[in-house]
């Protein structure tokens, strides 16, 4: 029996799920980098995927033929030619490339992903003012540089990471604009994720007991992996992601951009995986209610009756998706004194949301939404669900499988065919 891993890097720690040549997952494990104390941040990634590889049972270990792992998207380091480190990576969330927009502006085409304060170009070009970059000689992502750990080559991305430095993803080419860049020395080779890169080293196999064959792949990102594990394989399927804030990916045979509502759109082999987010979601819910109440509450719902409560639920001003306004009040009155119907009015106004964000990604040109699966912990509300439901218009069904780490060790059969 054969088997490949997929490692999920997310904000608070590391997942590795491992399947079989079925597609059945065989082993699960974790571990928070809450258990290292250390002020390198990537010190702290080395020693968890390290972690993981040591704790992995020999019976899988020993027959490991190939792993894949994901990261955060826009997550990325600055190294030396020997894949060190310059200085600590830059995290997905990090905005200091504010100060660089006006520099990309004048370059990228109107609309342009990159045109964001946490873009990984916007984040190259912070470096790019600073002392240290005269030693850059690679920028890597978060799972471009963990995959050089297992398999020694350096300057390897995946199109998916690649994505926000401006890699044209529909060419499978860094535009001319972007070459002309004099720190375009730095950008990595890209793949199509999934790609076999090349065995893991000497070093690896002999430290981890694994075997000489096994091959390290290129990952991807860690929503895509996520919406790689949920099943949709077909132009119009699409997966919400319904935790603090509400994600919709859909399927498309078509791209489909637009920077002013962060949506964009990555390539899936020969099909397009677009999308956005609204800050609407489960921290609202929270807010207001425990999880607890939410069960209970949510159970008491009359799903056979509308609600007249027209919300637009946030917890402070300012969405992107589906309304690009960064002063949209939050609007949560009238509250009736019956928290049944507060929730029941929360619900049915996050739905209408979550229909308007499929309309608008329509609307720009992505294909006719047909199915929803449904991912994160709102997915587990069945009054939600129904209620989601009759606002789509669509099927809407449970993911079968939720885990990005699962999404990910899906991508190293991706080159078998």
């Amino acid at each position: 029996m054969s088997y490949s891993l997929g490692i999920d890097f997310g904000t608070s720690g590391a997942r590795g799920i491992i399947i079989n040549r079925l597609r059945e997952i065989v082993y699960t494990i974790d571990y928070s980098f809450n258990n290292l104390v250390t002020d390198n941040l990537e010190t702290v990634w080395e020693k968890t995927l390290y972690w993981l590889l040591d704790n992995i049972p020999i019976n899988f270990r020993k027959n490991l033929n190939a792993i894949a792992i994901n990261g955060t998207s826009s997550t990325v380091l600055l190294c030396d030619g020997t894949g060190k480190p310059l200085d600590q990576p830059i995290l997905y969330n990090d905005d200091r490339g504010k100060v660089v927009l006006d520099q990309i502006k004048a370059v990228a085409p109107p609309h342009h992903v990159v045109i964001s304060a946490t873009s990984s170009l916007a984040k190259l070009l912070w470096w790019q003012q600073q002392p240290i970059f005269t030693q850059g000689v690679y920028l890597l992502h978060q799972a471009d540089w963990l995959s050089f750990l297992l398999h020694g080559k350096l300057g390897i991305s995946d199109y998916h990471n690649a994505l926000k430095l401006g890699y044209d993803v529909e060419k499978l080419e860094y535009p001319t604009w972007l070459q002309n860049l004099n720190c375009s020395k730095l950008f990595p080779q890209v793949f199509p994720p999934g790609k076999a890169i090349g065995n893991i080293t000497p070093q690896i196999y002999d430290r981890f007991s694994l075997p000489k064959y096994c091959i390290v792949h290129t990952g991807t990102t860690d929503s895509i992996a996520a919406f790689l594990a949920s099943g949709a394989t077909q132009p119009g399927e699409a997966v919400t992601s319904l935790g603090s804030t509400l994600v919709l990916k859909l399927l498309s045979d078509r791209p489909v951009a637009d920077s002013r509502y962060g949506i964009y759109s990555h390539r899936l082999g020969n099909l397009w995986l677009t999308g956005g987010a609204s800050n609407t979601g489960g921290a609202v819910l929270r807010h207001f209610f425990t999880d607890t109440e939410l069960v209970s509450l949510s159970s008491q719902i009359d799903l056979t009756v509308t609600s007249n409560l027209e919300y637009y639920p946030l917890l402070q001003p300012g969405d992107r998706f589906p309304i690009n306004d960064p002063n949209l009040p939050p609007q949560l009155e009238p509250r009736p004194d019956n928290p049944v119907t507060f929730l029941h009015g929360l619900l049915e106004s996050m739905a209408r949301i979550e229909a308007l964000g499929y309309e608008k990604l329509q609307e720009l040109g992505a294909s006719r939404l047909i199915r929803v699966y449904m991912a994160g912990g709102g997915a587990k509300n069945p009054t939600w669900s129904q209620i989601r439901q009759r606002c789509l218009g669509v099927p809407v069904v449970k993911s079968q499988y939720t885990e990005a780490a699962y999404g990910t060790a899906l991508l190293t059969l991706w080159d078998e065919g």
